[in-house]
């Protein structure tokens, strides 16, 4: 059969993995897609770098645009990233009838909403599997292996940074600082690291797979956002203590009110596999009412296996290419038509546990009138630490886990402890979570 011409924006880490495994690979990609997949051309501003990586294998351009025209390509593989140009070029490829293949998760988590709109109107599709979580098929699993399932709950590990900062400080006892210096010493962090540690690209990550999961647009801006850069190696010293691990996760569930959409800090029993889930690894947890919980581990960046499922979505995109466009898997899950607009619940909606660590003055009574002020408010206690003031001092830091209860609520409660005498006005709050089926 007619081989599949492919054009690839960009031969940077990612797009010289997918280089190089459709290259190394391509016996095995043609059996299964029956028909050769072959990159017919590289656009690429840097034509000399682009030139020495490709060995003359196709060719290669310095213009984009004129890629996403050209007659004979039939995808284009975008990797340039950002939210500008390279919204522009998937946009004036699916206008030229072009199917695209996309690792940009920021753009689709701004923008899906268009892109897939402008993809039906042309009859192309867009494959976005490396968008999320690198090499783990969890676009697929969400959007195909769980079709049968109502799915009730999604929490990942989806930002390898973060995980490998929060990793080395709980081995190593160092500050977050330390950390993310000798993070951005390996490549693990960029020079500026604010989108990964502040939880920016997990949030866009995670607005991907709630729309898929349950079938409703991108919401990004809707996210509730909180990063890790405060996190304090006493804190994760607690939680340790307590038998709890901090990770920082992407959440979304479905409720009777709404959709939860929140990226956070949050303590998960060190019991749970995902809470073992170390350094620059990520891991997925799905709930649906048929399967139970699932879970999907792997690299979630780098090379190869972000390459990995660019080329899974080029196969995909081959064996669909003369598939009847009513009859193709739909880009979120559900049909176009059928998408709903559940809410998406601001944060001081949403109902979890929490862990408090507040230091206060080493005397009787200073439990009892903590304790009240949160029975006030509805919130119970289900454990307790405190430790001995060090010689010579006479604050201490106490330590709860509170059951279930609105976040407005523990907002209210620890507003009225902090203004107690004996309790220093900074209070830190931990979301906690149980992720069990």
């Amino acid at each position: 059969m007619k081989p599949v011409n492919v054009g690839l924006l960009g031969i940077g880490t990612v797009g010289g993995g997918t280089f190089r495994v459709l290259q190394r690979n391509a016996a095995e990609i043609t059996r299964r897609a029956g028909r050769p997949i072959v990159m017919h051309t590289v656009a690429e501003r840097d034509l000399a770098r682009a030139q020495s990586l490709v060995f003359g294998a196709c060719q290669v351009v310095d213009d984009a645009f004129a890629t996403c025209r050209n007659p004979e390509i039939d995808i284009i593989v975008e990797l340039i990233g950002g939210t500008g140009v390279a919204r522009e070029l998937i946009l004036e490829a699916i206008a030229h009838g072009k199917h695209v293949v996309t690792a940009n998760k920021h753009l689709l988590a701004k923008h899906g909403n268009e892109i897939f709109a402008a993809a039906q109107r042309h009859n192309v599709m867009v494959g976005f599997e490396a968008a999320v979580a690198g090499g783990i098929p969890i676009i697929k699993a969400l959007r195909e292996g769980l079709t049968a399932n109502r799915l009730e709950w999604a929490a990942g590990i989806i930002n390898g940074t973060s995980n490998f900062i929060l990793s080395e400080m709980r081995e190593k006892g160092l500050s977050f600082e330390a950390v993310l210096a000798e993070a951005q010493r390996l490549g693990y962090a960029e020079a500026d690291p604010t989108f990964d540690i502040e939880g920016i690209d997990a949030a866009h990550k995670l607005t991907i797979m709630a729309a898929i999961a349950f079938g409703v647009p991108m919401q990004f801006e809707k996210a509730y956002i909180e990063g890790i850069s405060k996190l304090e190696p006493a804190d994760i010293e607690y939680a340790e203590s307590l038998g709890y691990r901090i990770k920082l996760l992407g959440i979304t569930k479905r409720t009777p009110a709404g959709i939860e959409l929140r990226v956070h800090p949050t303590l998960i029993s060190a019991k749970r596999l995902i809470a073992n889930v170390e350094g620059v690894m990520n891991a997925i947890l799905v709930k649906g009412d048929a399967v139970g919980v699932t879970m999907y581990y792997g690299a979630g960046a780098g090379s190869e296996p972000t390459a990995s499922a660019v080329v899974a979505d080029l196969v995909d995109l081959a064996r669909m290419l003369t598939a009847d466009p009513e009859h193709r898997v739909p880009h979120l899950a559900f049909q176009p038509d059928q998408l709903c607009d559940l809410p998406v619940l601001p944060i001081e909606a949403v109902e979890t546990s929490y862990y408090l660590r507040l230091k206060v003055v080493d005397r009787p009574g200073v439990m009892a009138d903590i304790a009240r002020l949160l029975s006030d408010h509805g919130i119970s206690i289900e454990a307790l630490l405190q430790r001995e003031p060090p010689e010579g001092e006479d604050r201490v830091d106490i330590i709860m886990l509170t059951h279930r209860t609105l976040e407005a609520r523990i907002v209210a409660a620890l507003a009225a402890i902090a203004e107690l005498p004996v309790v220093e006005p900074q209070i830190t709050r931990l979301r906690v979570e149980d992720l069990r089926g």
